[in-house]
């Protein structure tokens, strides 16, 4: 069922504005953890659970949210979702201790892995195959646009309100664009939607926490560690299980025909890649721009724009050029535009001016959006309409849990270059120590012992650190760009149906 011109992108814009809350809780507490652990006495423990309760929870429940969309109503599942998100904000912004507060986040996590896979999978309800890249853009943006923002907005509301400030944002965000979703977005479902796979869910759901539990640890208990390798273990274990039970199940989960597309595949690493590399940028930017380059918190948030302003062009860019060229020429010029961007980012040196870093980022943010947007415009045309809820549940999250394996490699890279090259000289054992943990906690101690070598070594030892993390991801994206060149069909040539999406369709459903 499509919509009238005027509403249907009136209901794109309620979608995006629900995104925009999402795309800030995923980065505003960057420049709050300082205040937390003063204002709720939380141990380095309870502000890392602060952060990643909601991360865990998000990435296990994207499969099923996506399935019970596609049987109950995708806008009454959304809804409910968005009201979840939005209760469980005004909660984190009312408590008044760290147990409360992780426990808050939980929930935070339950409602935008209900919102981000059923609003992709309402897209292709509102709007013709045609229409759908602009969109699409405009959907990627719209999250995308939070990410820089939430720490931009973070710092503002933390030098003039309150801590609770930074959930409290969420609730008039959220509240309007439900109200605008109610009421502009059609309800569509699949009326033959298969019985929830409570097995497969299960395993599904139990395979993710073990796996990203293992990524969210790595980087502080060590990778070699009984906990992380346990994890690890755990997990292959159990999503081994949940791939052979989807083979025997009479309704599964997961539609694993759909990985015999090599369409879908090669989209699919695109999407993903672009997703890691852009979580893991943003990881490990704040860092750099704050204390090498000396701006306060809102400043940090300000200078991440540019990489937004590459997202547009590249929104503007695609819509024009995705009907002439198809989308295979887009992603791999995007994902080399990115890896060039990546890689001059990774020439980084401790006296650049601000102008380079903004290049890089310009660049970078191009080659994101180029890449991005055909990728989930093809994924989402290589989904049976039946399906899209439960293929867009199955899409985010491989691409959510891709952010934090980002995440924890690029983090990963960077302490441990930094822990070796970083250069203590004189300084006390315990103090040492603290400074080789972290670059802020470097900075505190030459704030306190009056000693500006130890800062220009964390200075020097962080940026060396952030350079080898950028290079990887250069390269990553020019291996995937290989990839996609050799798997994805072209529009026309001898693969068959899956070069016509219209007949893709029709195999992907058989």
């Amino acid at each position: 069922m499509k919509m009238g011109d005027a509403r249907r992108w009136w209901g794109l814009g309620a979608l995006a504005l629900a995104l925009l809350a999402l795309g800030f809780d995923l980065t505003i507490l960057n420049v709050a953890l300082a205040t937390l652990s003063e204002e709720l006495d939380a141990s380095t423990s309870e502000l890392q659970w602060i952060v990643d309760s909601y991360v865990l929870v998000f990435a296990a429940l994207l499969l099923p949210a996506g399935l019970l969309g596609d049987r109950f109503g995708r806008k009454r599942l959304l809804l409910a979702g968005l009201a979840l998100f939005g209760v469980a904000s005004l909660a984190g912004a009312l408590v008044d201790g760290a147990d409360a507060l992780i426990a808050a986040r939980t929930f935070m996590g339950v409602g935008a892995a209900t919102v981000v896979p059923l609003s992709m999978s309402m897209l292709p309800a509102i709007f013709s195959p045609h229409e759908r890249t602009r969109a699409i853009a405009i959907w990627s943006a719209s999250m995308a646009l939070g990410l820089p923002l939430g720490p931009l907005l973070g710092g503002w509301l933390l030098e003039n309100f309150w801590w609770g400030s930074i959930f409290l944002i969420n609730v008039p965000v959220v509240a309007v664009g439900g109200v605008a979703v109610a009421l502009l977005l059609p309800e569509s479902r699949d009326p033959s939607a298969p019985r929830i796979d409570w097995a497969g869910s299960a395993l599904s759901m139990a395979g993710l926490v073990a796996l990203v539990f293992g990524v969210i640890e790595g980087p502080v208990r060590g990778w070699d560690d009984g906990v992380t390798l346990g994890s690890f273990g755990a997990a292959l274990a159990l999503l081994t299980a949940f791939v052979l039970w989807e083979r025997r199940a009479r309704e599964p989960i997961m539609n694993l025909a759909l990985f015999r597309d090599r369409r879908f595949n090669g989209a699919l690493a695109a999407g993903t890649l672009a997703t890691m590399v852009m979580a893991g940028a943003l990881f490990v930017l704040p860092q750099y721009l704050q204390v090498v380059q000396g701006n306060d918190a809102l400043g940090t948030g300000a200078r991440l724009i540019p990489m937004l302003l590459g997202l547009m062009v590249a929104g503007a860019l695609t819509d024009r050029l995705a009907k002439p060229l198809g989308a295979k020429p887009l992603m791999i010029a995007g994902l080399f535009v990115l890896a060039a961007g990546l890689g001059l980012g990774a020439f980084t040196e401790v006296d650049d001016g601000y102008g380079f870093t903004a290049g890089w980022l310009s660049l970078a943010g191009v080659g994101m959006g180029l890449a991005l947007i055909p990728a989930m415009d093809t994924v989402l045309d290589c989904l049976p309409e039946e399906e899209t809820g439960r293929g867009s549940g199955l899409v985010q999250t491989l691409r959510q849990t891709g952010g934090a394996l980002g995440i924890a490699g690029l983090g990963s890279i960077v302490s441990s270059i930094y822990r070796d090259e970083f250069d203590p000289g004189t300084l006390p054992a315990a103090a040492a120590e603290t400074a080789r943990d972290s670059l802020g906690g470097a900075a505190a101690v030459a704030a306190r012992l009056g000693d500006p070598a130890v800062l220009a070594s964390a200075r020097d030892a962080y940026v060396q650190g952030m350079d080898a993390a950028l290079a990887v991801c250069s390269l990553a994206a020019v291996t995937v760009a290989v990839l996609v060149l050799v798997v994805q069909p072209g529009r026309r040539g001898a693969a068959g149906p899956a070069d016509d999406p219209e007949s893709m369709h029709e195999h992907v459903a058989s």
